[in-house]
């Protein structure tokens, strides 16, 4: 297994460490190859995301150089979908979901159960499964995407179920509806543990039975962290490789 981890987030976003930080744990760990993923500008939420992406760039830029013979570094964005900022200039693309749209209100999916509570009390008659069939129906549009990010993040609160029943039929056509259609692209769909490394999850996205819709359906699939600090790098990928 190529020691590699391509989903990470430092001080240009909402991580705690800063770039060349997370370059020197990744070499200390004995990395080939460390991928940063900023989040990408969204101009409703500016509590989390890049607000310099040129700055951004070039610092990647000069510890590559700077790292050349110890370590591959690369230049990635996870291009929210909602996010307008252009994705050139990069090496690839993590696409991924953080919000709900609702008339004009962006609902974030991962910020807390409550505010998923209030969203299908409000929004949806109190129905979790209207509320996952449009987060699904969302991340069924992304496009020009290298990397599904954090495919069913709408459970990260759904630990043993309760919100809602993961094995629900009705939750499953949403998601598989939503694999079929990424499943055409030419990408690969993270096996995320940052949800684990920070307490919120007992297991990786995506889930056991959604992980084996992807596989049966000739689906590529890449570790990743999701890491917001040193410690979380490469976090449980001998369990999970």
């Amino acid at each position: 297994m190529i020691l590699r981890d391509l989903h990470v987030h430092t001080t240009y976003c909402d991580g705690i460490n800063t770039p060349e930080e997370m370059v020197l744990a990744a070499i200390q760990k004995g990395m080939e190859c460390l991928g940063f993923s900023a989040h990408s500008y969204t101009f409703f939420d500016q509590s989390y995301c890049m607000t310099k992406a040129d700055d951004y760039k070039h610092e990647i830029a000069r510890l590559k150089e700077k790292y050349k013979d110890k370590i591959k570094i690369l230049c990635g964005v996870e291009q929210d979908f909602y996010s307008e900022e252009p994705t050139d200039g990069y090496d690839y693309v993590i696409g991924s979901v953080h919000y709900i749209k609702i008339d004009k209100n962006y609902i974030p999916v991962d910020e807390s159960a409550q505010i998923l509570i209030d969203a299908a009390n409000k929004y949806f008659g109190g129905d979790f499964y209207k509320l996952a069939d449009t987060y699904y129906k969302t991340v069924a549009q992304i496009k020009n995407a290298d990397i599904i990010g954090h495919f069913d993040l709408i459970t990260k609160f759904n630990e043993d179920f309760c919100l809602f029943d993961e094995n629900d039929e009705r939750y499953e056509k949403s998601y598989k509806d939503a694999l079929d259609a990424l499943l055409r692209q030419d990408v690969y769909f993270e096996i995320n543990t940052g949800a684990i490394s920070r307490g919120y999850k007992k297991a990786p996205y995506p889930s056991k039975n959604i992980l084996d819709y992807i596989k049966s359906g000739g689906g590529k699939t890449i570790l990743s962290s999701d890491s917001h600090s040193i410690d979380g790098l490469l976090f449980q990928f001998e369990k999970y490789s």
